[in-house]
């Protein structure tokens, strides 16, 4: 009988948990980031302000 086998399966379950921990934590960043990074895209775009006339837009020529 291995008994090197059964010492060893719970230091690979405790790693395979880490590994696993860690990767969750990046993947919660990394989705943090990207809704900071699509506020601060709507957030520009709510702010885009036109310098046109106000007559501009008014009437349109439709030559047939």
């Amino acid at each position: 009988m291995d008994v090197t086998g059964i010492a060893v399966a719970p230091t690979i379950t405790a790693q395979t948990n880490i590994a696993g921990a860690v990767q969750m934590g990046v993947l919660k960043q990394a989705l943090e980031v990207q809704g900071q990074s699509a506020l601060l895209l709507v957030q520009s775009v709510a702010q885009v302000t036109y310098n046109n006339p106000p007559n501009l837009g008014n009437n349109i020529d439709v030559v047939v």
